[in-house]
């Protein structure tokens, strides 16, 4: 049996309707006994005893109602099970996107996007048919043949035996069957995972393939990984013709040696005809739950499968939150400090920070300043509660940031990624995103400080225009400095500006430089660069290197010093 303890766990909250699924087949189970009963009843006077239409009128009536009852109970089985197949999956789907939430981006970095995307559609619709139709089975088909035994024993004795030895039959080859049908269910939902994520890097990465000329080639990788796909699909229905098979052999010869026992002592007069065909129209009825349920196993099965992905994202540890909260601090000014802050990804076996210290006080505009991987966007994880240090502290007026709840934190932050995110949808929805329901009029005066206004209104529809997924219709330019006015919309007392003016022309950058100057009054501005003309005038220039912070000053002073700035801004100048 398929009964996952974790996904046994989610019913906890709709007990009350899958209860009521599990009642209302159990009264088609009565119903049908009864039926039985009057069928039989009907058939024994009018055949045998010869009586008319009318004497066996109010039999019809009642074999007519209760026919209607059945089918009743049966739609309100079903009903109640897709509710509660319903109310799971949009809870699990909750609380799964809720997780990784939690987990941030340092998390969903290590995964595929199409395959965290596909445990989140496809394999929540999985369990579809685990809660609504195998779970129910499961219970209906102990108490259904248990509550025929209980009618046939006193009638028919022997019949009863041979019901009850022959019943663990079934259930006995479905387990034999399950756990190879368990092995290529795994493999099925690795093969599907496996295609999803390499699909959608195909679809992201398409213009980078038609410029390298391997499209070609990739479509072809599709495709082995679709026949990989189609082929353990193939393995898996194989397994469940074999199964209905099996299942379907056992309850004929089943039903045929019930027959055929009954049939003897009623030729020999031993077996009343009544009784006799009451159970000979039970008996098939009597394997039909078992075989219900191992025709569901398989849905049990895939459930179960997704189940696992589900379950290994849903239990992947986030940092331990603090014991003690503090209230978010109250003033808009206030100063950030790294007190030898150490970082490593991957469980500590890669470093990229070593006991970094520096201060960005009230109002200071700060720049980070260093070659690649030398922990400039760690710094900026870190201040973004996206990972937490694992040495050292940062503190906020001197505060601890740990204790500070991270989506208050948050809402004091406006950031500019390198590589910003727009969503398919209008302009002004995507610079919305910094303040939902902010008016047009606030919306536009931000795209004017981020000189953003000019070529939105050129747009067709202007702040109404679809822009595409992630901006695919509008310049690296202009994706950027749409970016800038979510910042400059949120009006937030942080800001982060990590390589904003990487993409922009050198005209854009001297206005932008220029707006973030008026943006830094009242406020702290934390700018992360390679291009070193944008950081000429910070209040304070840090320089990391290897993880650790070898030289900080001002531009000036730092020049003097003819050390790793120095380098820097001569390399810089030699390219430019």
């Amino acid at each position: 049996m398929n009964l996952d303890k974790r996904l046994l766990h989610e019913t906890r909250t709709v007990r009350r309707p899958l209860v009521l699924t599990v009642l209302l087949g159990l009264l088609a189970g009565v119903l049908l006994v009864i039926q039985a009963y009057y069928l039989s009843q009907i058939v024994s006077r009018v055949f045998l005893d010869g009586e008319g239409l009318r004497d066996v009128a109010p039999l019809l009536t009642g074999l007519l109602g209760i026919a209607l009852v059945r089918a009743a109970a049966l739609w309100g089985g079903e009903v109640a099970a897709n509710h509660t197949a319903g109310q799971i999956k949009t809870r699990l789907r909750e609380r799964l996107f809720a997780h990784l939430v939690t987990l941030g981006p340092a998390y969903t970095r290590g995964e595929r996007t199409g395959e965290l995307a596909n445990t989140a559609v496809t394999g929540i619709e999985e369990l579809d048919a685990y809660f609504s139709q195998y779970l129910p089975q499961v219970a209906l088909s102990a108490l259904i043949p248990l509550a025929m035994l209980a009618v046939i024993f006193p009638l028919d004795l022997l019949s009863g035996v041979v019901l009850l030895v022959t019943a663990p039959l079934i259930p006995f080859f479905m387990v034999l069957i399950g756990g190879l049908a368990s092995a290529q269910s795994r493999r099925q939902w690795a093969a599907l995972s496996r295609l999803s994520a390499h699909f959608l890097d195909v679809l992201q990465g398409l213009t980078t393939l038609k410029l390298f000329g391997r499209s070609r080639e990739q479509a072809q990788i599709i495709g082995t990984i679709s026949d990989r796909f189609r082929d353990t699909t193939m393995s898996v229905l194989r397994i469940a013709f074999l199964s209905a098979l099996a299942l379907e052999l056992l309850s004929t010869i089943s039903t045929a040696i019930v027959a055929v026992e009954i049939g003897l002592r009623l030729l020999y007069g031993r077996l009343d005809f009544g009784q006799a065909f009451f159970v000979l129209i039970l008996a098939p009825e009597f394997y039909l739950p078992p075989r219900m349920l191992g025709t569901r196993f398989h849905a049990g099965v895939s459930g179960a499968t997704a189940a696992a992905r589900i379950y290994e994202v849903l239990e992947t540890p986030v940092p331990a939150p603090p014991t003690a909260r503090r209230s978010l601090i109250a003033p808009s000014r206030f100063a950030v400090r790294f007190e030898d802050v150490c970082y490593a990804y991957d469980g500590g076996d890669r470093p990229a920070l070593n006991d970094v210290s520096f201060t960005i006080q009230p109002g200071q505009q700060v720049a980070l300043v260093g070659p690649s991987g030398a922990g400039k966007s760690t710094v900026v994880h870190l201040l973004l509660r996206f990972v937490e240090p694992t040495g050292g502290r940062i503190t906020v007026d001197g505060m601890p940031l740990e204790t500070i709840p991270p989506d208050g934190w948050r809402r004091r932050i406006a950031w500019t990624p390198q590589l910003p995110y727009l969503f398919h949808t209008s302009v002004a929805d995507n610079i919305r995103l910094a303040r939902p329901g902010a008016p047009l009029d606030d919306v536009i005066r931000a795209a004017q400080l981020a000189h953003a206004d000019a070529f939105i209104r050129a747009l067709p529809a202007g702040y109404d225009t679809p822009i595409g997924e992630r901006g695919a219709r509008l310049s690296g330019g202009q994706a950027q400095r749409i970016a800038l006015a979510r910042a400059f919309l949120k009006n937030a007392p942080l800001l982060i500006l990590d390589e904003a003016t990487s993409n922009l022309d050198p005209d854009t950058e001297a206005l932008l430089i220029d707006a973030m100057h008026t943006l830094k009054q009242d406020r702290t501005v934390l700018i992360i660069a390679h291009r070193l003309s944008t950081v000429y005038q910070a209040d304070q220039i840090v320089v990391l290197d290897g993880g650790r912070v070898v030289e900080s000053g001002t531009h000036a002073d730092l020049l003097a010093r003819r050390g790793a700035y120095h380098r820097l801004v001569t390399a810089h100048e030699s390219l430019s």
